[in-house]
């Protein structure tokens, strides 16, 4: 059944021609035709194929490894290991200088501590010959201990600068311990533990490096932070900054996986050494294995409440399994952190984040950033609180939501125009909560509830430790086209027709016209990555402010050449025309050839932008689901996504996004998990025996905007991309706890868990 949305438009809200309004994608025909290549695809003229010699075990020593066979392979032409690479170490998530993550990675190691870790490559002409030579490396291991509960991580006390994990706390207020029963209070306390999770985009990790003249070794990359890889790859090298060059290439999926630097380094040194092209292409397994995965964790939430339903204060320490490599999860700890101050109006509250390695994939950026792993925490145990105080989960969580303009307790930048209070309302009201609400499973063998959740985001890293700027140039053609060039980074997600949207409003240009460059380190202006929910309002703010001066500058010039009053002209449809005088009338072309001949300058401008503020965006899920309490399997029966995005930019990729957020969500709650034996081997490192959510299992999901401006977003716009993960997962598991009368804390809920929940009734 498709999928239904209703837009909530807000009265005062001016027309307007491209903002709001369903603009088809413009790389919609090229992506349909298989006009856009990807890596894989990508060939060049005497081109190498790399293949990566992955650990088989999660700890060990590398005694030895013979190479003899592997190079007597026709069309080999090289083996890499420790020994013949960069010893430098880096960490995968840095991407601005001064950032000091802790750097425990290295090209290549002989001291693997995960299945998947990279022990070496083989480089031949062919992906055959490289495949063969793989086959013929003979290397012998003396196996290790590995460690795969951070919990034991913690105890053993893993390997740091410090010699102990990574450690954050945050708070706000004076909190203090409370007895349960002291004056009235209401004291709920959980254990919440959510598993690591495999990205799954449908393009798998790939890359092509080469070297141009002048010694600039380009890289061609499906990255989220083309000048994050050069500052690796820049390091890894020892090369200037000025000759490494990255290109963002066509993307088929990323949801973070491709946020951090995995490949790039490898192929760039591989193709400075040799002097020649190189491709490297994983598939699924390697894809698995060996990337990054969202992180595991598990928390511990104690919530103080009031008997009628006013928060008092908040607990909440959760620690952060890293697996082998520290890359970006401590910083995924910290963001949990953060978001965790921004949903309720709670006057004491204290958070403690641990991180901590263990011998399984690294963890790293996965959509939402912590976002799904907190709000599953925290949502599970809210909903834990309304059954204690026997209260309607809505009405406790009305009771202390955050209002719009509220500040940030911890000091960070305001919430902006937090919508939701509006979320819930209007979302229960429209999913018939009250009718459908009960404190009662009903009886049967097929059991229904309902459960919803609430959940936050950000929108860029302002008032983080982060820089979060951006800059474009721009300039109107002399066929009155438009070009804007700037370090973007399309994801799938339709930035480059945002920002055409914004750039076609304000020029009020035909958006046919107008062409939006994705990144080249050599040739684009800089900007930090499309990450953290970034983009649209950070740097659609800086097309709108750069298209708005260089409206005005076209006026200006105009105005000079048409010897006419700035005021008396109108600039419209692609025309300049002056108001007084209807028989000047004249293309933006014809008019800029004009400026160009008689005052011999372009039309355009460049603008370095900075965000100041970093409001939220709200989201409150509704979602209806049915246990079959015999096999302990789940079916979601109907779902409501409401969310506050300020105001959509184009609706239909907004509901996209919503679409594909609930069905990450959804895998989350009910599928998805990488598990690990006591050897650290995965145990479904395969699309095969990894479950993502098929067509068949997706349920109608209705969805709701609601539009209210943020002041500070380009028309008004705010987040939506990662948000729409986040609250999906702990909407489910209160579903299903409402449903059958357990208080399951564990995820995924797989048939088997809800079985022995049952059993423990």
């Amino acid at each position: 059944m498709k999928p239904s949305a209703e837009i909530v438009k807000i009265a005062d809200k001016p027309d307007l021609k491209y903002v709001g309004k369903n603009v088809t994608r413009i790389d919609a025909k090229e992506k349909v035709t298989a006009a856009i290549k990807y890596l894989d695809d990508f060939e060049m003229k005497g081109m190498l194929h790399v293949k990566l010699l992955l650990s088989p075990h999660a700890n060990a020593i590398v005694k030895s490894i013979d190479s003899k066979e592997t190079e007597a392979v026709p069309g080999v032409i090289k083996v890499y290991t420790w020994c013949n690479t960069p010893e430098i170490k880096y960490n995968s998530a840095v991407f601005y200088p001064g950032q000091n993550d802790l750097e425990d990675e290295k090209l290549f190691t002989d001291h693997p501590k995960y299945v998947g870790d990279r022990i070496a490559a083989v480089v031949a002409d062919s992906e055959e010959a490289a495949e063969e030579g793989l086959n013929r490396l003979k290397v012998l291991y003396e196996e290790l201990i590995p460690v795969i509960d951070p919990s034991e991580a913690v105890k053993k006390e893993c390997e740091t600068p410090s010699g102990k994990p990574l450690e954050i706390h945050l708070s706000c207020g004076q909190f203090e311990e409370i007895e349960c029963g002291t004056d009235g209070l209401i004291i709920v306390e959980d254990e919440v533990s959510t598993q690591k999770i495999h990205h799954a985009a449908l393009e798998p990790h790939s890359c092509v490096a080469y070297v141009e003249p002048g010694e600039i070794v380009t890289i061609l990359s499906p990255c989220q932070l083309i000048f994050g890889v050069r500052y690796i790859v820049s390091k890894v090298l020892n090369h200037p900054l000025s000759k490494v060059r990255i290109i963002k290439a066509p993307m088929g999926g990323t949801f973070g996986g491709k946020q951090e630097v995995i490949l790039e380094p490898i192929c760039a040194f591989i193709a400075k050494d040799l002097g020649r092209p190189v491709k490297l292409v994983l598939n699924r397994k390697e894809t698995i294995i060996s990337t990054r995965t969202r992180a595991a964790t598990k928390g511990k939430v104690r919530t103080i409440a009031t008997g009628d339903g006013r928060f008092v204060g908040r607990e909440v320490d959760v620690l952060t399994d890293a697996g082998a490599y520290m890359t970006g999860s401590h910083r995924v700890t910290t963001a949990m952190g953060k978001k965790l101050f921004r949903l309720y109006r709670i006057p004491s509250q204290t958070f403690h984040g641990t991180t901590v390695r263990t011998n399984t994939t690294p963890s790293g950026a996965c959509r939402g950033y912590g976002s799904p792993q907190i709000h599953t925490i925290t949502e599970i145990n809210v909903d834990h609180l309304a059954k204690r105080l026997k209260m309607d989960p809505v009405e406790l969580r009305l009771k202390n939501l955050v209002a719009p303009f509220d500040d940030d307790p911890t000091g960070g930048p305001s919430l902006g125009n937090a919508r939701i209070i509006e979320c819930v309302n209007r979302g229960a009201e429209a999913f018939n909560w009250k009718e459908r609400f009960s404190f009662t499973p009903k009886k049967g063998r097929y059991k229904r509830g309902v459960g919803m959740a609430c959940s936050t985001h950000s929108n860029g890293y302002a008032g983080s430790i982060y820089p979060d700027f951006t800059a474009m140039y721009m300039r109107i053609a002399e066929d009155g086209s438009v070009l804007v060039n700037a370090g973007l980074h399309e994801l799938g997600t339709g930035t480059l027709t945002v920002i055409a949207q914004i750039v076609a409003e304000v020029l009020d240009v035909d958006i046919n016209k107008v062409l939006v460059s994705e990144g080249d380190t050599l040739y684009t202006p800089y900007d930090v990555g499309c990450v953290a929910s970034r983009v649209t309002y950070v740097c659609g703010s800086c097309a709108k402010e750069l298209a708005e001066a260089v409206l005005d500058k076209f006026k200006r010039l105009s105005s000079i050449v048409l010897e006419i009053p700035y005021d008396d002209l109108q600039l419209a449809n692609g025309i300049v025309a002056s108001v007084s005088n209807p028989a000047i009338k004249l293309s933006y072309g014809t008019l800029i050839a004009r400026i160009g001949t008689i005052l011999q300058e372009e039309v355009g401008g460049y603008l370095s932008y900075r965000s100041v503020t970093n409001p939220g965006s709200y989201a409150a899920h509704f979602v209806e689901v049915e246990v079959d309490t015999l096999t302990g399997l789940t079916a979601i029966t109907d779902y409501l996504a409401v969310h506050d995005v300020g105001r959509a930019i184009n609706p239909r990729m907004v509901e996209g996004q919503i679409y594909g957020g609930v069905q990450m969500g959804i895998g989350m709650a009910l599928f998805e998990e990488l598990a690990y034996d006591s050897r650290g081997i995965p145990q479904n490192a395969s699309l095969s025996r990894y479950h993502v959510v098929n067509a068949p299992e997706m349920p109608q999901v209705k969805v709701m905007l609601i539009e209210e401006d943020e002041p500070t977003g380009p028309f008004g716009a705010k987040s939506v991309g990662e948000i729409a993960a986040v609250p999906v997962t702990p909407a489910i598991v209160n579903a299903v706890n409402w449903a059958i009368g357990v208080s399951i804390n564990v995820l995924p809920l797989t048939p088997s868990r809800i079985i022995s929940a049952l059993g423990a009734l």
